[in-house]
């Protein structure tokens, strides 16, 4: 068996080349076509994938810088936004400030008035009761009652000129 393999017989080469021949006519008339026009069809479709994906890069590429843009402009307004929420509480409270001050000057002045009011009616009070003592310790001293109303116009008339000097 071993010699019937490596025995190489003309006529066997002979019928293979007509098969191989044969087969080749048949792949060449009926096959070849099909295969080039599937292998074109690939390439097609491969070179259709690749410009399409380079397209859809170019896209996303443009959207992702339009996207950063937006996010820049956005972080930028809400700086600003956040730099005029800090002017604002500025102005309110220094706003604020000048209204406590106003508030406490007015109720200091008000306190001032009072005072003086107070100050002013003390010492009517004590006017009044100083000509009413001093008419009657004059009275008793002279040991006559002049008109009451005459010696209280004198006594008034005494401590306003003492109270100014």
């Amino acid at each position: 068996m071993a010699d019937t393999l490596l025995n190489v017989s003309p006529g066997l080469i002979i019928w293979t080349l007509v098969n191989f021949g044969v087969f080749f006519f048949l792949i060449a008339k009926f096959g070849f076509k099909p295969m080039i026009s599937s292998l074109e069809d690939r390439e097609n479709s491969i070179t259709n994938a690749i410009s399409e994906s380079e397209r859809l890069n170019t896209e996303a590429q443009k959207l992702l810088r339009e996207s950063q843009e937006k996010l820049g402009s956005a972080q930028h307004e809400m700086m600003e936004l956040v730099k005029q929420g800090k002017v604002q509480a500025e102005t309110i409270i220094r706003q604020a400030q000048e209204q406590a001050e106003k508030v406490k000057k007015e109720k200091l002045d008000q306190a001032v008035r009072e005072i003086e009011r107070e100050k002013e009616l003390a010492l009517q009070t004590i006017r009044a009761e100083m000509a009413t003592l001093v008419v009657a310790a004059t009275g008793k001293m002279l040991s006559e009652t002049l008109d009451e109303n005459k010696h209280k116009a004198l006594v008034l008339q005494y401590i306003d000129k003492v109270s100014r000097n």
